[in-house]
């Protein structure tokens, strides 16, 4: 192997992108293979933990609980990044920001899993045909607010603050380089400050010590991984995008 090709396949931690330090060298393969087996890991994890939740209710929560609602409206966002995630396993330039990804994508997927495990045990579906983020109260932290506005179904053109839009997604499809790292970083640190105050919002209201836990879990790691984009953004000489 060439000298180039073991520099690409040389992938490091966000931090050590920054202070030099010495990189890991899992190879692209390998970073794809642990992010089908995190899949795997989620569905598994969210069956066994559905389980522990009975101790925190005497019946299922009712579809238009915060419970429900965090649920449904965080595996969609989570999904997003996922999928955003997936592209940059492939499409990005800097092994710092393949290792991120990663890092997203095993630990949304392993989150994502759980919250579906929830859904199942309460019987309740994947997503729900609610507004979105109707679950939250209009005076959400970050000055965020829900769309009462948005009809039940779901309608295709809804979102969440801080998902990327169709339009978004097909244009970091065609990226590749440079181009996508910034892109990429860019688009996910967005998701990150809208699903933040969406996870604080149902660690500070939920009635369950499950959800709570893993809602605070979500939180922090998104705040840790915000930081570490933007140190990113700005070593690439970059600037964050404004909230959707």
């Amino acid at each position: 192997m060439a000298e180039g090709d073991r520099d690409a396949d040389t992938l490091r931690s966000p931090d050590s992108a920054l202070t030099g330090e010495k990189p890991r060298t899992p190879s692209r393969a390998t970073l794809a293979v642990g992010a089908v087996l995190a899949v795997l890991v989620g569905v598994l994890l969210g069956v066994q933990t559905a389980a522990w939740l009975d101790a925190d209710f005497t019946a299922p929560p009712a579809a238009d609980s915060v419970e429900v609602g965090f649920a449904q409206d965080m595996s969609t966002h989570h999904g997003q990044a996922v999928e955003m995630s997936s592209m940059a396993l492939t499409n990005a330039d800097d092994p710092a920001i393949r290792t991120l990804a990663y890092d997203v994508i095993t630990t949304q997927q392993s989150q994502l899993g759980n919250m579906q495990g929830w859904l199942a045990l309460w019987g309740q579906p994947s997503t729900g045909s609610r507004p979105l983020m109707a679950w939250m109260s209009s005076d959400m932290p970050g000055g965020m607010q829900h769309s009462g506005s948005m009809s039940p179904g779901r309608p295709s053109g809804s979102s969440m603050p801080g998902m990327a839009t169709a339009a978004e997604l097909a244009e970091l499809r065609t990226l590749t380089g440079p181009a996508f790292d910034v892109r990429y970083l860019q688009l996910l640190l967005r998701h990150h400050q809208g699903g933040i105050p969406m996870a604080q919002y149902a660690a500070n209201s939920s009635g369950v010590t499950t959800v709570r836990t893993l809602a605070t879990q979500i939180a922090n790691t998104q705040q840790a991984e915000s930081l570490t984009i933007e140190q990113l953004l700005q070593a690439k000489g970059a600037v964050p995008l404004s909230m959707n």
